[in-house]
């Protein structure tokens, strides 16, 4: 699908650290456990490149427990009751957001959200953004039997949109959802203005494109 000559019939949106700017209400948590341990306070940006991977990687980098030792499913759970608890305190669209997806809008382009947090989560907090109703998908990663970088959740969206997962597009901030964007046959964009945790920078994640802010988006669609 050659960007800018054939448009997509849908474009699919990672959600934290894509679409919307989560960073902060998922460090939160972390700055209350650690408060609680007596440990001293972490700044966010810190703690901002591992928002992209959830509890894991923000127990692991904020309080030094792996997923692999006992003590971290205890961890787990408690970061997720205070995430739930305050997931939209702070949380907000990145910059030029609200006009991509408008544009996508005027330009009769179904657009939704496949992300790995749970659908217990997604569909609250686009509901607090006031994007739920425009979503035509809100896909968690226990919305299927697998998670990214499976391309099973992309795929699920586009059937939801009753859209050919071909001619779709996948942005996201993180290795696995260039991966899953490739292994659902969509283009795979990386958003490189997200959080862009772990160990190589999106320069090397093979995607079809990158873009630095999201209205770059809609110089490849050519929708402006």
């Amino acid at each position: 699908m050659p960007m800018g000559v054939d448009r997509p019939l849908a474009v699919f949106f990672d959600l934290d650290g894509t679409l919307a700017d989560t960073a902060e209400d998922l460090a939160a948590p972390i700055h209350a456990m650690r408060a609680d341990r007596g440990l001293a306070p972490m700044p966010d940006e810190e703690l901002r490149p591992y928002a992209s991977m959830g509890a894991r990687g923000l127990i692991l980098k904020g309080l030094g427990v792996a997923r692999e030792d006992p003590g971290f499913e205890p961890l787990r759970l408690e970061f997720l009751r205070r995430y739930e608890a305050a997931m939209l305190v702070r949380t907000h669209l990145f910059p030029g957001m609200p006009e991509v997806l408008d544009a996508l809008d005027d330009a009769g382009i179904r657009w939704g959200v496949v992300s790995n947090k749970f659908e217990r989560y997604v569909r609250p907090i686009l509901a607090g953004l006031g994007l739920l109703e425009r979503s035509v998908c809100a896909v968690g990663g226990d919305t299927t039997p697998h998670s990214k970088p499976h391309p099973e959740p992309l795929l699920h969206g586009a059937r939801l949109a009753a859209v050919d997962a071909r001619q779709c597009v996948y942005v996201g901030d993180d290795l696995r959802d260039i991966e899953a964007g490739h292994a659902a046959e969509m283009l795979a964009i990386a958003a490189a203005y997200g959080f862009c945790g772990g160990d190589s920078p999106p320069e090397r994640w093979g995607a079809d494109h990158l873009i630095s802010q999201p209205l770059e988006l809609l110089d490849l669609l050519r929708l402006r």
